[in-house]
């Protein structure tokens, strides 16, 4: 065995750089060298966002403490009780406008990572706080290859008037680098992929797409006698896990070719005034299951170990026809107690707790280091910056917070704080993850969970 063989080596190709999970096999090959001891459970973290709150009535636990039975929208994630904790009575008062008058929906997506109240202007001159993301990569970001990985669904406008005096950029960037700097999100899984697994020099990755779009060959090609060296020095176990891994990684890159296939065969509708997108999914739901896919196989290959994913900007107005809503979802969330448009809310929050259930599915069956799962070393929190979407309020946000933080935090339970600071929980992550910090945002103090 090569002594230099890292202890997450990487096949390499043509412009082409495949990172590998844990194998336990490279260790053993060389228990004299430190590098290659068994690490401890790999602490992660990740931010999903959710536009325009949620139907409250179907969203809150009847009882707090254990969950037995979830609400209604919540039901997708029964089978993994234990792995989850329903927060209630969060808040997060400066999405409130404390004087600056309308614009709840953009003040809580910008403000929900950062705590902060956001300056009213749809200029230049923007200026909100770093997000918790982001303080969390500023401290564990070096250890892996992307400090962090900002994902999306639906893009947006990082200028312009979007909501009351408010500039776009503050409903369309969940993640923010400085107080006056967003980071952009990438809605495009192609480009995700290649961002992933592509090389590092412009030129190879360049001639790299240029060879495979010729000969029509996976990424994975251009490693498999890198893989096939490998695999003469693993055990069985190993030699499964990374076959596995690499079934995982060109299924994805299968699915991404083929909805580039499907976009290319589609019969154009006429024009409109603006850049055809490339790769991303008509529907929905594939296309938030292939992006929840790469998060997993970044998490897997340890590339970055804290993402974030907003499902839709705040404010968001898209319809949801493949499960029988072809009205907007902020028209919906004004329900004024009108009952066919309650119906319809609660149609869009359990289709994105469905999505959730997916990722979360996906990350308890997928192996980490020492025989656990993604999720038991995680630590993410899916929520909206809006509680209930009617009322516009910020002061009883719908949270779930998944995993179980190497098993430091207890699943299984609704948890009812009394108006504490939302920051107060990413205080707590920060703690799990390594980045401890003495305050942040609006934070009051560490959040008990």
């Amino acid at each position: 065995m090569n002594p230099s063989m890292s202890r997450r080596t990487a096949l390499k190709g043509l412009g082409t750089i495949v990172a590998l999970p844990w194998l336990e096999s490279l260790a053993a090959a060389a228990p004299a060298t430190p590098s290659l001891a068994a690490p401890a459970a790999t602490k992660r973290l990740a931010f999903l966002y959710v536009p325009n709150g949620a139907h409250m009535a179907d969203w809150t636990p009847a009882a707090v403490g254990k969950l037995d039975k979830l609400p209604d929208i919540l039901a997708p994630l029964d089978a993994f009780k234990n792995n989850i904790n329903v927060m209630t009575g969060l808040k997060l008062d400066k999405a409130n406008a404390n004087g600056d008058g309308p614009g709840d929906h953009a003040r809580a997506m910008s403000s929900f990572l950062t705590g902060r109240q956001v300056r009213k202007t749809h200029g230049a001159d923007i200026r909100v706080g770093i997000s918790a993301d982001q303080h969390a990569a500023s401290v564990i970001g070096d250890q892996t290859r992307f400090p962090s990985l900002e994902l999306g669904i639906e893009r947006g406008g990082q200028s312009g008037n979007c909501d009351s005096g408010y500039s776009c950029a503050y409903s369309a960037n969940l993640s923010w680098r400085s107080e006056t700097t967003p980071n952009a999100k990438e809605t495009d899984p192609k480009a995700v992929f290649e961002r992933l697994f592509g090389g590092n020099d412009p030129k190879d990755v360049s001639e790299a797409r240029a060879k495979k779009e010729l000969y029509n060959k996976s990424i994975l090609d251009y490693v498999m006698d890198d893989a096939k060296a490998l695999n003469t020095q693993l055990g069985q176990g190993d030699q499964r896990k990374l076959d596995e891994y690499l079934s995982a990684v060109r299924e994805v890159e299968q699915r991404i070719e083929k909805t580039k296939k499907i976009n290319a065969e589609r019969k154009p509708a006429a024009k409109p005034d603006m850049a055809a997108p490339t790769g991303i999914p008509k529907d929905m739901k594939d296309h938030v299951r292939l992006m929840s896919d790469l998060m997993v196989l970044a998490f897997q290959a340890d590339l970055t170990r804290v993402i974030t994913m907003p499902f839709a900007n705040d404010g968001s107005n898209r319809a949801y026809p493949s499960i029988g809503v072809p009205d907007g979802h902020h028209d919906c969330s004004h329900h004024g107690k009108n009952a066919d448009k309650q119906a319809k809310i609660k149609k869009i929050n359990t289709f994105h707790i469905e999505q959730l259930a997916y990722l979360v599915g996906k990350l308890k069956a997928t192996k980490d280091v020492n025989g656990t799962n993604l999720l038991d070393s995680l630590l993410m929190v899916y929520g909206s910056g809006i509680g209930d979407g009617d009322r516009h309020n910020h002061d009883d946000l719908p949270i779930v917070l998944i995993g179980n933080g190497g098993g430091k935090v207890e699943g299984g339970r609704h948890l009812k704080y009394n108006r504490e600071p939302l920051m107060n929980l990413y205080l707590a992550m920060f703690e799990h993850a390594g980045a401890p910090a003495n305050s942040f945002g609006d934070s009051t103090g560490l959040l008990k969970i």
